[in-house]
């Protein structure tokens, strides 16, 4: 980083705070029972959302969108806590890590709510355009899925 000009500097630390706030964005969008007029409003028209096997693959717009508005039906509370970021800017395109940590209470039907943990890694990419940053991919590999009773000793180990 020490060969950029200061206009570089300062497109990569403008574009990372950015992100960091469509990330926080998408976070309270998904705290607020997935809303998924807002969430799909966060992604380009061609981007890919992939939960891998636990949650699917949805590609474009508005698969992104039916997607959440489905799964608002099962999950009654969410706390999507992220940290610790990697972001890394080229132009008008940038790439992200995050690590998620979420509370949830969850209800599948005919069955009775319950208190379950996430664990998750993101893998982004972003892409500058209409003026602001949003996700042209996300990818969410779960490091564990389970009730809060169980714990997730079993799924790490």
């Amino acid at each position: 980083m020490t060969d950029l000009t200061l206009e570089e500097k300062i497109h990569r630390l403008y574009a990372s705070q950015e992100i960091k706030n469509l990330k926080a964005q998408y976070c309270a969008y998904c705290d607020d029972n997935y809303n998924p007029d807002g969430l799909a409003g966060l992604f380009t028209k061609n981007a890919v959302w992939d939960g891998g096997p636990e949650f699917g693959r949805h590609s474009g717009r508005e698969a992104i969108r039916n997607f959440f508005a489905a799964v608002s039906g099962n999950i009654l509370f969410a706390a999507h806590l992220v940290m610790n970021p990697i972001i890394e800017v080229s132009g008008n395109r940038a790439t992200g890590q995050w690590r998620l940590i979420m509370p949830c209470t969850v209800r599948e039907p005919d069955q009775a709510a319950e208190a379950k943990w996430l664990l998750s890694k993101y893998d982004e990419e972003y892409e500058f355009c209409d003026s602001k940053w949003l996700f042209s991919k996300m990818t969410v590999e779960s490091q564990f899925y389970c009730g809060h009773q169980e714990g997730w000793a079993q799924d790490t180990i």
